[in-house]
């Protein structure tokens, strides 16, 4: 006789800086996974308790907001974030936490499933209930030593975003791994592209850029990079002084309308220059059918099929200096990928429904 699956009861926090969803032109990752693990598992037939501003919308969960407005619509304290923006942050999620585990002396939730590890850790002891982290973050520097932590609470486990960013602190208590999935209606799928090349993200040092640039140079393609701020060194130095008629600055592009630009591209250029938890940009561009060409950095081995929807780099070569050479030759094979092959490899292992499932067998693993 096959047992019934048990139907969970959950509470769920990710932030209350902003409603959940975020609006579109806010990037901020971690709240759209929040949104689509919340709503998958109600649909599921999970009880889902979604802790946030009271402007969010939910269709399935349901939301506890106590009547607090998301902090940047906050009339009192959102001109003060200029000034003190992390106090004032954790000041206000930490008020949210707080509802969370009084609700839950009196509820017992199966799971507190918590985005931001660094506010909940006082909280977790204050019940038996099992308390899942989502790891957003890379494992190093203030982020490490809080991890570290967790080990010596009882109820706290971790779920990382890809196997490789657990290596540096492998033996933390990881009840299992799950990638992050997209709405896959919101990136559309095209078979053929126009004649440029795409590099997208923020402009720090860390994303490669400035790399993707070089590359675009020196392999005579056309590139537009999508990403901001437009300012401060880094833009100034490393990116503003090589824009010309191939190589186009498109601006911040929302996350939405990042889509045309996947789907138009013929190749991504994602030279990191860090261990990478994740990427969502490379999984959003290979819905599109858009192969990425990465250094072998972080979650790129997991995240890439190497050949079929794109190209995996060693990022240096044998001189201990950053590979153009390899990069540019994948450029030149970037037609013998079959676009179509991108977008099925995203559906099956980088859905909103794949990674809904991934999360609902870690929280009944740890149930039962």
């Amino acid at each position: 006789m096959v047992s019934k699956k048990r139907n969970l009861k959950i509470a769920m926090f990710c932030t209350n800086e902003w409603p959940t969803p975020p609006p579109e032109n806010t990037f901020y990752a971690p709240l759209w996974i929040a949104d689509y693990i919340a709503e998958g598992l109600a649909k599921k037939g999970h009880r889902v308790y979604y802790f946030g501003s009271k402007e969010s919308k939910l269709k399935y969960a349901k939301l506890f907001s106590f009547g607090i407005p998301a902090l940047k619509y906050n009339k009192e304290l959102a001109p003060l974030l200029s000034f003190d923006n992390e106090k004032i942050v954790n000041f206000y999620e930490q008020m949210m936490l707080s509802k969370i585990y009084q609700i839950d002396q009196k509820e017992h939730f199966d799971i507190i499933h918590i985005h931001p590890y660094r506010r909940v850790l006082p909280f977790a002891p204050l019940t038996k209930t099992p308390t899942v982290i989502t790891v957003h973050d890379p494992i190093e520097g203030f982020h490490r030593y809080l991890l570290k932590q967790t080990n010596k609470i009882k109820n706290i486990y971790l779920i990382s975003i890809s196997n490789s960013q657990r290596k540096p602190e492998p033996k933390l208590k990881y009840a299992g791994t799950a990638y992050n999935g997209i709405n896959l209606e919101k990136f559309r799928f095209q078979e053929k592209p126009k004649d440029f090349f795409l590099a997208a993200g923020r402009f720090v040092s860390e994303k490669g850029i400035d790399l993707a640039i070089q590359i675009a140079i020196k392999s005579n393609i056309k590139l537009k990079i999508a990403g901001g701020p437009a300012e401060g060194n880094y833009f100034k130095e490393k990116i503003k002084p090589y824009l010309n008629k191939n190589i186009e600055y498109v601006g911040m592009v929302n996350y939405y309308q990042m889509e045309k630009l996947y789907r138009q591209a013929k190749g991504v250029l994602y030279p990191l220059k860090w261990e990478e938890p994740f990427g969502l940009i490379m999984i959003e561009a290979m819905a599109c059918g858009t192969p990425v060409i990465a250094f072998k950095r972080g979650s790129v081995p997991e995240v890439i099929k190497d050949g079929k929807t794109g190209f995996i780099i060693k990022p240096t070569d044998k001189n201990g200096k950053t590979n153009y050479k390899d990069f540019i030759s994948a450029i030149g094979k970037i037609d013998k990928i079959k676009r179509i092959d991108c977008r099925k490899w995203v559906e099956e292992n980088f859905s909103i429904e794949k990674m809904v499932d991934r999360y609902e067998k870690i929280f009944l693993k740890l149930v039962h």
